[in-house]
């Protein structure tokens, strides 16, 4: 199932199922229970991320190119840093660059998000998927200057303004997508593409990742795990591309789709 969250034209705020001809039914129920689909036609105005995630945990350095173009050793075990629910920005909303605290250096990354289904704690890396209700687009935007720089040696200061996590456009629920770890990814900034690659260069896979984060640790349902970006970041590239006010970038995954938002300044 492709689940979608929309505003409707009557201003109400529904899932929805897209159908294989891009319409949509209404769903009824609970996201994490039982849902029902009713057959009746939703209206769309706007489109919503898919899912407000209550937690959002975020792995770096997981892709082997992205490591070696970064200079950076294959870590031991995932790096996690975490973004604040506030950062999470709909699909064709405005990814906005920080001016309150300035950053010229805000940069795209393409990645996979697992959403998880049911809570889960000290799972198995056998029975990890178990526990995945399905998989997204994101768009972990980061300003590098202040990830480097300006958090005292952490990353979340660089990572967590606002709008800095589009999620969307669509939640697949992981029946569809089997094995995770087989996804073509990309970003492709005003028409050009800057990263292509494939899931399968994770370090750490989807059921590692899984495994580790609950160890000792409860994930309750509506998590969101953004598993890495690949290779062709833009601080890696000679010389570096930063976003700038009036770009466009869209994050592909294939089975899931396109998510791209505009870029602007901040308004203060």
């Amino acid at each position: 199932m492709r689940i979608v969250r929309v505003e409707n034209t009557a201003g109400e705020v529904v899932l929805g199922c897209e159908q294989a001809d891009g319409s949509i039914t209404r769903l009824e129920g609970d996201l994490f229970g039982t849902l029902t689909d009713t057959g009746e036609s939703v209206a769309e105005a706007k489109r919503l991320a898919p899912v407000m995630p209550c937690d959002l945990y975020c792995i770096g350095l997981n892709y082997a190119r992205h490591a070696e173009e970064g200079g950076k050793p294959v870590p031991e075990n995932p790096v996690v840093f975490m973004k604040s629910s506030a950062a999470v920005q709909h699909p064709g909303e405005a990814i906005a660059l920080p001016r309150k605290l300035n950053s010229d250096k805000v940069d795209y990354e393409c990645e996979l998000v697992v959403i998880i289904g049911k809570a889960c704690k000290n799972v198995s890396r056998e029975q990890a998927l178990d526990y995945v209700f399905g998989y997204t687009c994101g768009n972990d935007v980061s300003a590098r200057d202040w990830q480097r720089n300006g958090g005292g040696g952490q990353w979340v200061r660089g990572k967590t303004f606002d709008t800095f996590a589009p999620l969307g456009p669509v939640l697949v629920t992981a029946a569809e997508i089997p094995n995770p770890n087989s996804l073509d990814i990309r970003t492709v900034l005003n028409g050009e593409v800057m990263q292509d690659w494939n899931t399968d260069d994770m370090i750490f896979d989807v059921p590692t990742l899984i495994e580790f984060l609950s160890g000792s640790t409860t994930l309750l349902p509506g998590t969101a795990i953004f598993t890495g970006t690949p290779h062709g970041v833009g601080f890696a590239r000679k010389p570096p591309v930063y976003l700038k006010a009036g770009d466009e970038v869209t994050v592909s995954i294939d089975q899931i789709g396109d998510l791209t938002n505009p870029v602007v300044e901040e308004s203060i």
